[in-house]
């Protein structure tokens, strides 16, 4: 089968293209053709040392990935049969090895697709949906008339955040460039913050809950506008390792997540996906073999929605 391996960390020349041979499955497992595949901020920060790399430097071959969709070839499970189009996030935080032809996904990661997405827009909804889900439902436990800010809102995480948040009946406030209002609005936001033009404390304050995915700075802005005892949730980004002491610091409460792989929540998802309450917004599809040039794109910071990869 086709594999993309990362044969060093460092530059996308390190992503390279070899024939291995089709995984095994073992019991509880299933073998997918992956017809796409999505990526992240986390699978760029991997190959260029961090992310998760300390964790997989001693994994030979090292195949990146963690997000897929595809259809069922042979199962080991008795939540899926040969034929099924299923979807999930696999093995995260561990090895996922999704930049293959074929891929052994534990059963208990996935779901079935919904017959109304197709697999680049099911692809496009696990790690960044999951995580959004976990934050705000199982983290948060946003209720209705909650008061939510959903910073970088035109992203990965935060454009499933904003449709989530609103699902749960909150009210929601996103922030992004002047360029990506129209977006963010259309995703059912109530209010929109250009942050290049405007300072937080002087466009939005009594917030219930906030979800962070910038760190740093960001997370003192935050600060200024919540609620006493209310929640922020800092997204892994290498500058939110503070969050807990300085919400604390304020009466408030403030941690770190780091989204792990759930098939329960995969069909939580998966429901919200074919009846509409959620949509994945791909922006940009790319073959397999222009691995490379997702990578770049993704790393430019821009993206809105998501980027997916089809399968090979």
């Amino acid at each position: 089968m086709k594999s993309i391996v990362l044969k060093d960390f460092g530059s996308v020349d390190n992503l390279v293209y070899v024939e291995l041979p089709v995984p095994s499955i073992n019991d509880g497992e299933v073998l997918i053709r992956v017809k796409a595949i999505s990526i992240n901020p986390v699978d760029v920060k991997t190959r260029i040392g961090k992310g998760r790399a300390a964790k997989l430097k001693d994994e030979n071959p090292i195949i990146l990935g963690w997000d897929v969709s595809g259809i069922v070839k042979a199962s080991k499970s008795d939540s899926f049969k040969e034929g099924d189009e299923v979807f999930g996030m696999i093995n995260f935080p561990g090895h996922g090895k999704a930049y293959s032809e074929y891929v052994a996904a534990p059963a208990i990661h996935l779901a079935l697709k919904p017959a109304n997405v197709i697999h680049e827009e099911a692809a496009a909804a696990t790690l960044a949906a999951l995580t959004a889900w976990q934050a705000l439902v199982d983290h948060a436990k946003i209720k209705k008339g909650d008061r939510v800010l959903v910073h970088a809102a035109a992203g990965g995480v935060g454009h499933y955040a904003v449709q989530i948040a609103k699902h749960l009946g909150a009210y929601v406030i996103g922030t992004s460039s002047a360029g990506k209002k129209d977006f963010v609005l259309s995703l059912g936001a109530d209010e929109h913050i250009d942050y290049t033009s405007q300072a937080l404390e002087d466009a939005t304050n009594n917030i219930d809950f906030v979800l962070d995915a910038i760190g740093g700075e960001n997370i003192d802005n935050s600060l200024k506008v919540m609620k006493k005892g209310a929640t922020i949730i800092s997204i892994p980004s290498g500058q939110n390792d503070a969050v807990t002491e300085k919400a604390a610091a304020l009466g408030m409460v403030g941690y770190p997540i780091m989204v792990h792989s759930d098939g329960k929540e995969m069909k939580d998802i998966a429901a919200l996906l074919e009846s509409g309450a959620i949509k994945s917004h791909v922006s940009q599809v790319f073959e397999f073999d222009q691995m490379k040039a997702a990578h770049l794109s993704l790393e430019t910071g821009k993206t809105q929605g998501k980027i997916v990869v089809k399968g090979y």
